[in-house]
């Protein structure tokens, strides 16, 4: 049985089997989640928030051990939640993106002040 993804704030779907993980249902969409230990819940790279109307399998033990709480917060690991019905996945921006435009504002705010 085949269950949606859609992933946040991209717009983009995908059609894939009940049990996938969020992170190859992304790939399968072209979407770029980063992580170095190759999906192995070891570099805890690829933090999604999972909205709560998601459909998911019940979180495994490695997965809950690594979060420590955060899955309260709606925060999974994509290499380890599995789909079981419709999924609606929001991705954080990467922190290297966010410094830089936080910087860029700062820099705004500053120029704007001297004009």
């Amino acid at each position: 049985m085949d269950v949606e993804v859609f992933f946040w704030p991209s717009g983009r779907s995908v059609r894939v089997r009940r049990g996938t993980t969020i992170l190859d249902a992304s790939r399968k969409a072209g979407i770029s989640i980063k992580t170095r230990c190759g999906g192995k819940a070891a570099c805890f790279m690829c933090k999604v928030i999972v909205r709560p109307e998601s459909e998911l399998l019940p979180i495994g033990d490695e997965e809950r051990r690594k979060l420590a709480g955060m899955e309260e917060k709606n925060i999974r690991l994509s290499c380890q939640t599995r789909v079981s019905g419709k999924t609606d996945v929001e991705l954080l921006p990467d922190p290297l993106q966010s410094a830089v435009a936080k910087a860029l504002a700062r820099q705004k705010e500053q120029d704007d002040e001297l004009w």
